[in-house]
């Protein structure tokens, strides 16, 4: 049974379609393969085997009865636990929701139950999504299932760590600045961010509204494209969804690429990259060419601004969504208070971690009367200013290219006490958020320590089907999708 744990999702839906294995034994191996490896990573917060058996249970139903199956029906997947599902815990990996219950399932959780998707447990993160190494979870730290003393990068590490220590398929990550595509890159698996506005963020814990998307994890770009064929749709309780038909990203994905036009991010590929990911964006590029394809160098001049746009505009609308997070109607309550006001500011200071209280004060900060229009409305006409970057960029090329992150995964506990050098590493993933395009990280090779490197890719909005092709022959062309974390 451990080897169809190894198995592609693709390949395990078919392997149930044809009747070689059961869901329910499926979903029982990965539940018994958490169990077992999960101690030593800290990818779950929490398991849902009841949720996940009834939904395998009624995949067999349908398989005995000769019925069809819907895409993926039987696969195991994790959710990251900033994501409600109706019945479990929904904790965002803090301390003010640890006890917090679902009354409701978010739109991305009833489309994977509507498909009969089991969802074996909720995945570690940073708390409400915030970091960029998953050390800020409010119950344990996630490692890297190649290197357990290694980072598996944030926010979605466990959403990422799970996948790759084939702790499930599958898995949903949400991605404000990187927080798919950077642990996806750090633990050798595919990460997918796709257009603002393609999948509900209804029944997401929101971290920065206008930055939050919900994405896909797996082990091939195939996989990804499945998912996020599952997942996608307009959907009348988010009014920033999209109403747009959802499309077959699987019949587009093995198109040639001969003649297309790639540019490479000068910005994101000079100063600063580890030369291990230098060599690996270099044979990307060989690779490319080899494929048919043309490769130029691009300039997004304003794309060094990022960093400085993003921790403005993020926290500002942290600083608002998490306003509400205040011990009166659910969530955690301080027991030591005299009055109102005393109830508020303890449950918030006992409630919320070092890095949610940082973010709540940069932001509120940001939006404070006579600092407004110096930080926020400035920040806003920047994010305009390198999202035309981008536009511009996609009028020479078809795809950009560039390297997830500057390095690889870094040891835990190096970066804590430097606040900024952490928030660097989100350098080259920040960029796609602003501009609210899509974006890919891809497994490009190891550096000579073994860890994972990943290549970032970035369409035009609704561009989706062209950046899984693009990602796919890449990925076709190299056996680093095949190589597996041994935990």
């Amino acid at each position: 049974m451990q080897d169809i744990l190894k198995k592609s999702a693709i390949a395990q839906f078919n392997s149930i379609k044809n009747k070689e294995i059961k869901a329910v034994e499926l979903t029982q191996a990965t539940i018994e393969r958490i169990k077992s490896v999960d101690e030593k990573l800290g990818a779950f917060n929490s398991l849902t085997e009841e949720t996940a058996l009834n939904t395998a249970k009624m995949v067999d139903e349908k398989v005995a009865k000769g019925e069809e199956l819907p895409l993926l029906a039987g696969v195991p997947l994790a959710l990251k636990d900033n994501m409600n599902l109706i019945g479990s815990k929904t904790t965002a990996s803090s301390k003010i929701l640890e006890n917090f219950v679902s009354p409701y399932n978010a739109t991305v959780t009833q489309k994977l139950l509507d498909n009969l998707v089991p969802i074996v447990g909720k995945a570690n993160l940073d708390e409400f999504a915030m970091g960029s190494s998953n050390e800020n979870s409010a119950f344990k730290k996630v490692h890297n299932p190649w290197n357990l003393n290694k980072v598996p990068g944030g926010s979605s590490g466990g959403s990422a760590a799970a996948v790759a220590a084939c702790e499930s398929a599958l898995a949903l990550g949400s991605d404000t600045g990187g927080s798919i595509r950077l642990p996806a890159s750090f633990c050798g698996i595919v990460g997918m961010k796709p257009t603002y506005g393609k999948v509900s963020r209804y029944g997401l814990i929101a971290f920065a509204s206008s930055l939050d998307q919900i994405g896909p994890f797996a082990r091939t770009v195939e996989d990804a494209a499945a998912l996020l064929e599952v997942i996608s749709g307009y959907d009348k309780h988010d009014s920033t969804s999209l109403k747009l038909p959802v499309e077959n990203y699987r019949n587009t994905i093995n198109n040639d690429i001969k003649g297309m036009k790639i540019g490479v991010v000068k910005e994101l590929v000079g100063e600063g990259l580890a030369a291990d990911v230098s060599k690996a964006i270099q044979n990307a590029i060989d690779t490319y060419k080899s494929l048919g394809a043309e490769v130029v160098e691009i300039s997004l001049p304003n794309i060094k601004h990022s960093i400085g746009i993003y921790y403005i505009l993020a926290t500002a609308e942290c600083s608002s969504n998490l306003a509400r997070f205040d011990g009166v109607k659910y969530g955690y309550r301080t027991k030591n208070s005299k009055n109102l006001l005393e109830m508020y500011c303890k449950t918030r200071a006992e409630g919320f971690g070092p890095e949610v209280k940082r973010r709540i004060m940069l932001g509120t900060y940001a939006l404070s009367s006579g600092y407004y229009d110096a930080y926020y409305k400035k920040a806003q006409q920047m994010r305009r200013v390198v999202t035309n970057d981008f536009l511009a960029a996609f009028e020479k090329v078809d795809v950009l290219i560039a390297p997830t992150c500057p390095n690889t995964a870094f040891d835990l506990g190096s970066k804590t006490e430097d606040p900024l050098a952490m928030y660097l590493t989100d350098i080259a993933t920040i960029g796609a958020n602003l501009a609210g395009i899509p974006a890919l990280s891809v497994p490009a090779g190891f550096d000579k320590d073994g860890m994972p490197i990943g290549l970032q890719i970035m369409s035009p909005q609704l561009t989706e089907a062209k950046l899984f092709n693009v990602a796919y022959k890449f990925e076709q062309a190299h056996d680093y999708y095949t190589k597996l974390a041994e935990v």
